[in-house]
């Protein structure tokens, strides 16, 4: 994480901040999340720099950046165009260039790339998405906060050999909502 300056990722304005282990707002009523939660959940993926990683949730693109030096490829998704067109332009700046950005509804996956070795996901789910877990490769690992709009539960979930899976908690936590076909809806 040292490698990669956070303060690049946040507002000129809240640059002062940056450094401090805290959540940020990021614009479009999104957030950076806190350095330790980008550590456990980095730490958590077992990451050994020869996998295919998909995060779903660019946001800033903090993140994205820190999988790019632990992993060999990194597909991320963002919903949200002018979050996404921002990180693009930090990402560039720092030359990550084993990072594929698209914009698009992150709760469907990123089918055309599957499978993929590891998933993150930055978002709080109701549930896991079966299309994230059909796109998850045998032996993969994908970390995701799942429970309510207010509070969910870091969970850990594995691929076996056999295709079965399971499902790990990790720690308490707090995320903006999933959106998206396989997340919360606007009505929620």
């Amino acid at each position: 994480m040292l490698k990669i300056p956070r303060h690049t990722f946040v507002e000129e304005a809240m640059s002062a901040q940056a450094y401090s282990d805290s959540s940020l707002p990021i614009g479009e009523k999104q957030t950076i999340s806190q350095p330790y939660m980008v550590a456990l959940m980095t730490e958590s993926l077992q990451l050994t720099g020869e996998e295919k990683v998909l995060e779903i949730g660019t946001g800033s693109g903090y993140q994205a950046a820190i999988l790019a030096t632990l992993a060999n490829r990194v597909y991320t998704m963002e919903r949200i165009r002018p979050l996404a067109l921002k990180a693009r332009k930090v990402l560039d700046s720092l030359g990550l260039l084993n990072i594929n950005l698209k914009i698009g509804d992150g709760s469907s996956g990123w089918e055309e790339e599957a499978p993929f070795d590891v998933i993150i996901v930055t978002a709080g789910a109701p549930d896991v998405p079966q299309t994230l877990i059909d796109q998850l490769d045998v032996g993969g690992r994908l970390i995701i906060p799942m429970g309510n709009q207010y509070e969910q539960t870091l969970m850990r979930i594995s691929k076996s050999d056999n295709g079965s899976i399971v499902k790990e908690t990790l720690v308490g936590c707090r995320f903006v909502k999933l959106m998206g076909k396989f997340g919360w809806t606007g009505d929620d």
